[in-house]
């Protein structure tokens, strides 16, 4: 390690090892694999395996976006949106982003394997896998179709939180990752237009880059429509009740309108009014199904 790099890492603080984690991305993660948790039973979930379950997802969760970080960080240089995070400006070393990052892996991984149980230790782990090196090593620079492949990955949580608490894969479980892995694709292509001429610059080819603006928005109100549809599954297979089909419809309208916006071309912000919305969406939907679910249960789990 260089001189400079040894000094730039001695100026690390708590805050930038926090940031290599990318927390908000986290937050959002473990709300799924919470309300995946609670879907997953009629009752309450377990106390050691709402918090020590989320605790080792969300580790992992953090080590893989560490690895991204150390991945990305030349391109990250380069891009307006990350040019300040902590290993691309070299506040945080590579190696100490290693060991942080291998130690948050670990860590997680032993949690979910001693007081979970081993599948979801393993799902978590392909999850890790998946979204630090298959997505962020190749598939990011190898397809336009990148953030659909990779979604995967990132579609996990629900899942896991199901299996944390049931030990097995329910159909219900896999519906909850379709949602997401729905949803990923008109949530990031949206960013991707706003950042499109930075993806250009770094050789990273999002759709935008490869395809064209007026192609991506035709495809984000594909996928919207697509989404919406698949969100009403979980009242037509009766895993959740009339408030949770009311929330689908009106948050699923509220994306279609943005969809559409974009697609009209008439507001500048409307691409990163999109993406905000996509976020609000998420969480959104996520707790009216965690609400209708104790109110309304209607599913014999």
């Amino acid at each position: 390690m260089s001189e400079s790099s040894a000094i730039a890492s001695q100026k690390a603080n708590w805050r930038d090892y926090k940031e290599l984690t990318k927390p908000n991305v986290v937050l959002l993660m473990i709300l799924t694999s919470a309300i995946g948790m609670f879907m997953a039973v009629p009752g309450m979930v377990p106390w050691h395996v709402l918090i020590l379950g989320n605790l080792g997802i969300a580790l992992c969760a953090g080590a893989a976006a560490a690895v991204n970080h150390l991945v990305d960080q030349q391109v990250d240089q380069r891009m307006a949106r990350t040019r300040n995070r902590p290993v691309a400006r070299g506040r945080v070393s590579t190696r100490g982003a290693i060991v942080f990052a291998s130690l948050l892996g670990v860590s997680g991984m032993a949690i979910l394997m001693i007081w979970i149980n081993a599948l979801t230790a393993w799902l978590t782990l392909a999850s890790l896998v998946g979204y630090a090196f298959v997505y962020t090593m190749f598939l990011k620079r190898a397809t336009p179709q990148n953030i659909v492949i990779g979604g995967l990955a990132g579609a996990a949580p629900p899942l896991l939180g199901w299996t944390a608490v049931t030990g097995e894969i329910h159909g219900h479980a896999l519906l909850l990752v379709l949602i997401i892995f729905a949803w990923t694709p008109p949530h990031f292509w949206a960013l991707a237009i706003h950042r499109r001429e930075e993806y250009a610059a770094v050789d990273i080819p999002m759709l935008p880059v490869t395809h064209g603006v007026k192609f991506t928005k035709v495809h984000i109100l594909l996928y919207t429509l697509m989404m919406f549809a698949i969100t009403l599954l979980p009242f037509v297979t009766r895993m959740s009740g009339p408030l949770y089909l009311l929330g689908a419809v009106v948050l699923g309208g509220g994306f279609l309108y943005w969809a559409i916006e974009l697609l009209r071309d008439r507001n500048p912000k409307a691409p990163m009014e999109t993406f905000k919305y996509s976020i609000i969406y998420l969480m959104a939907l996520f707790v009216v199904m965690l609400v209708d679910h104790y109110l309304f249960p209607v599913a014999t789990l």
